[in-house]
């Protein structure tokens, strides 16, 4: 590849979540209303950052390991060389197909931090077929935000959401709230799919017009070309697509057990829980991670690798990992310093306090811009819902407007947030995996996400007044 002007590069995630942390620390000396953070405050942050994550940063390695039994094995080379001599000059079809099935998963059950599974393997696959991993990365984070950003049955932002408005009074219409989000999804999905696919036809034609950095794309190539790329010339053996099956198995299974069934009145795994103690559709990272683990041993046996083969392929696929597990847990140290000194309640109050003289033409577009921000200070949408709604429903109904739009506001939000923000862990992550940088993931995402807040505006705008 021709070498490249070399460009200005911005510091390392860590970095970024540190400065991140100290600036949030100075702020909060300056507003006699809250407690100011102290310098302790400063470094125990990204300890307790950690504690905060600990959860979704041990699923991480864990699925770092059971990705390096399966990479030890072959079968997931073998796998992805067959689908790209299948596609054979197709492989843009990937994209919208996967973006679909990850937005399902995002309007139903609010898939998001789960998706951290998929990365590494849609990277490896999106490369294996002449893409760069940005395209990876936003066929996974879009189709995630597009779907939970049109939530329709999303249990940490409907469902809260609702409760939150009951507790004050207020009876939600689910009709209006399914409606106004299935047509946020497919309009913002379809916004989504067509900004992918015109960029990776793009550097499909002309790798040049990627724009990854020469930095980034020798991290790429050292982790996923190489030794790690797949070899057209293997042989895809039946043991290693036993492995395969059983790596789709793993998959499906972890997705069965998010998806909450007994709110849909489904009893079907009820009588599931005797691998973890849960049934799934209760499933969490706990389980998620034993999950794995299990797996990970199953596969190993399966294929025939010896027992110390198996170990040292799981700590070493753990070990690819560990710096996205502490990037996500570095990036909970933000939301740790402001819960702790008051400053995201000082802001929430501050909000709420000037949306009370909008006037019901603006008040759509003015509330979704300050649930933005609030985005950025609660990144957990059940978290937002539970200290808003409350709020925000019975302002929306005093200016006659619909209050079940308000949740559909509140989702697309959190949505957009999480796929920009570097307070949002899943995503600083996810970028860790591709090899992707902060300031070129903002760069490239920035277009698609402020499509879909326009778009999303109007919709919910329109909905307000119809509804």
């Amino acid at each position: 590849m021709e070498k490249r002007k070399t460009q200005f590069r911005m510091p390392a995630a860590f970095t970024v979540l540190i400065l991140l942390t100290i600036v949030v620390a100075i702020i909060t000396q300056f507003i006699p209303a809250i407690t100011p953070a102290k310098v302790s405050d400063v470094v125990m942050a990204p300890i307790d950052g950690f504690a905060s994550a600990l959860g979704v940063s041990l699923f991480v390695l864990v699925l770092g390991g059971f990705l390096g039994v399966v990479m030890k094995t072959g079968s997931l080379n073998a796998g992805i060389t067959a689908v790209v001599k299948k596609l054979n000059g197709k492989e843009t079809w990937m994209i919208p197909i996967l973006m679909f099935l990850i937005s399902v998963g995002g309007t139903t059950y609010g898939m998001f931090e789960e998706t951290i599974a998929f990365y590494a393997l849609v990277t490896s696959t999106m490369v294996a077929a002449g893409f760069d991993p940005l395209i990876a990365a936003s066929t996974i984070l879009l189709g995630s935000t597009a779907g939970t950003l049109g939530a329709t049955v999303n249990p940490f932002s409907v469902s809260a959401s609702v409760d939150a408005l009951n507790s004050v009074g207020i009876e939600s219409n689910q009709t209006i709230i399914i409606l106004a989000g299935c047509v946020s999804w497919i309009v913002c999905y379809l916004i989504g799919a067509v900004f992918v696919v015109r960029y990776a036809n793009k550097v499909k034609a002309d790798r040049k017009a990627s724009l990854l950095t020469e930095d980034e794309w020798a991290s790429v190539e050292k982790e996923y070309s190489g030794d790690k790329q797949p070899d057209a010339s293997a042989d895809f053996t039946l043991r290693q697509k036993v492995v395969l099956v059983l790596f789709g198995i793993s998959f499906v299974v972890i997705i069965v057990g998010m998806i909450p069934w007994n709110s849909f009145d489904i009893h079907l795994f009820d009588h599931t829980s005797f691998l973890t103690g849960v049934n799934l559709g209760d499933w969490y990272f706990s389980e998620l991670t034993a999950w794995f683990l299990v797996m990970a041993i199953v596969i190993g046996l399966v294929y025939g690798l010896k027992e110390r083969e198996i170990v040292n392929s799981f700590l070493g696929g753990a070990g690819d990992l560990i710096g996205v597990a502490l990037v996500i847990a570095v990036s909970r140290g933000v939301s740790v310093i402001m819960s702790s000194t008051g400053l995201d309640m000082y802001i929430l109050e501050k909000a709420f306090g000037a949306l009370q003289g909008t006037s019901s033409l603006l008040f759509t577009g003015v509330s979704y811009i300050v649930y933005l921000l609030l985005s950025v200070l609660i990144p957990s949408s059940s978290g937002l819902a539970t200290v808003s709604m409350p709020i925000m429903g019975p302002l929306a109904q005093n200016l006659g407007l619909v209050p079940e739009i308000m949740v559909c506001v509140l989702s697309g939000s959190c949505a957009l947030i999480n796929c920009i923000s570097p307070t949002s862990g899943t995503l600083m992550g996810a970028i860790s995996i591709c090899r992707v940088e902060f300031s070129t993931w903002v760069r490239y995402i920035w277009k698609p996400l402020a499509a879909m807040l326009v778009v999303h505006i109007v919709i919910l705008s329109i909905g307000m007044v119809v509804l």
